[in-house]
């Protein structure tokens, strides 16, 4: 995604040691929910976790919160993994394991995976105030 969507220049980022959050997952036998939140519909499906982050509220699907959050104790937990973050030069929309995210020119598109995978878009703010370089 080097194309003019986004500057081009991948970096590593760790979430701040404060960061905690609440989390509780949908481990009911249900078909799950949708939602509106970020300019899109977003889904929850049976395993995901539902967040709340400094009250700011929203679904993770399972295998993505198991690879990067861990328990610190019941219901609070830290994500824990390296995030690889770009910022987005245009307006534009990225598709997450939940629905779409849109986003605007400046804010930060934010990958669990270093090859540009399971990503997600951040307000510039919110990110900085998360997230630190990792190098």
């Amino acid at each position: 995604m080097t194309d003019d969507t986004t500057t081009g220049n991948l970096a590593r980022y760790r979430k701040k040691q404060q960061q905690v959050v609440t989390a509780v997952q949908l481990a009911l036998d249900t078909d799950g929910f949708t939602y509106r939140k970020w300019g899109g519909v977003q889904r929850c499906k049976p395993g995901d976790w539902i967040v709340n982050n400094d009250g700011d509220v929203y679904t993770v699907d399972a295998e993505s919160f198991a690879d990067t959050y861990a328990q610190i104790s019941p219901g609070r937990y830290v994500k824990t993994a390296i995030v690889w973050a770009e910022v987005a030069a245009n307006d534009g929309a990225i598709e997450t394991k939940e629905g779409a995210t849109q986003y605007s020119a400046g804010d930060y598109i934010v990958y669990n995976g270093p090859q540009r995978t399971d990503g997600y878009a951040v307000k510039t703010e919110k990110f900085q105030s998360m997230y630190e370089p990792a190098d």
